[in-house]
């Protein structure tokens, strides 16, 4: 295998080396230093035995995600206020897949789904990714993580089960949410109580990741009392002149509002079900919208 051909193959399986790493860490920039790593094994590496390059790469890929997960949470590291991943801009590979598998892949990237993997053990974590989101077979993950398949299997029990348990019951009709999305930003910049109150289902949740480094809820507010006054009263203390960009973050609609100068400011997603509000994010920590920035 050439030096050039070498890199047309990396590239091809790229985006899902991308998307397994971010399962894993929910950090864009993490996931594209792995897959980085992943490259530089891969460049250097004897290729000549390697009969099945995807897999070959997903390996590389998971161990060094795996490697890196461990040292994050050996760290310890606190987190000033409810965490919440990076955005992530979805690209679901080179080819549009069809509507089960795009799916399956939305629900395993969606914010819900990955602050519950955060509560998994790193191997678990693995496998649940390569299993749920990839579909890959427990032998090909026995390989991956080298460890036997009935202990694969059990890891797979136990963190599906986590994640069933945890895991709210949001629709994801896209035209939907687009719709409330853009009914529930105009209120809220409003200030119109009234009319978030009508799109808020009664138990919604509003979950603020600001890092500490921006203005918002250090707690999650929950019920729709909360929520819309909460929304209503920021609006009262006044909007920055911002504009506003929808983008498919995550596996779903999601809104960016851009400083002027192209700086992102916040990303605002919800989740919805039964026609209502049941899940706002807000994403204000400015290190994890640097990867947003316009032009």
């Amino acid at each position: 295998m050439t030096a050039e051909t070498a890199t047309d193959v990396f590239e091809t399986h790229r985006p899902v080396l991308l998307g397994v790493a971010y399962r894993m860490l929910g950090r864009v920039a993490d996931a594209e230093d792995v897959v980085q790593e992943a490259w530089l094994r891969w460049s250097g590496a004897d290729r000549g035995d390697v009969r099945e390059p995807r897999g070959y790469l997903v390996r590389i890929t998971t161990r060094l995600a795996v490697e890196r997960l461990r040292r994050i949470k050996a760290r310890g590291e606190t987190y000033v206020g409810p965490w919440l991943p990076e955005p992530y801009v979805t690209d679901f590979c080179d080819t549009e897949p069809d509507g089960a598998e795009r799916a399956v892949l939305a629900d395993t990237v969606s914010l819900a789904v990955l602050v519950l993997l955060e509560t998994l053990s790193p191997l678990e974590r693995a496998v649940f990714v390569l299993r749920e989101a990839f579909g890959f077979p427990y032998a090909d993950i026995a390989a991956v993580l080298d460890r036997g398949e009935a202990a694969v299997r059990r890891l797979a029990g136990r963190a599906r089960r986590h994640v069933e348990e945890g895991r709210p019951r949001y629709e994801a009709d896209p035209a939907e949410r687009r719709d409330l999305t853009e009914r529930f930003l105009a209120a809220a910049t409003d200030g119109d109580l009234e009319g978030l109150m009508a799109l808020l289902a009664p138990d919604v949740r509003l979950v603020g990741d600001s890092g500490g480094k921006s203005r918002a809820p250090l707690r999650v507010l929950r019920t729709a009392d909360k929520v819309g006054r909460f929304l209503a009263g920021a609006a009262r203390k006044g909007v920055p002149d911002f504009s506003v960009r929808f983008l498919e973050l995550n596996g779903g609609p999601a809104v960016v509002l851009v400083l002027p100068g192209g700086k992102p400011d916040t990303v605002l997603q919800i989740d919805v079900a039964d026609g209502r509000v049941q899940a706002v994010y807000v994403i204000r920590n400015p290190d994890k919208l640097r990867s947003l920035a316009v032009g």
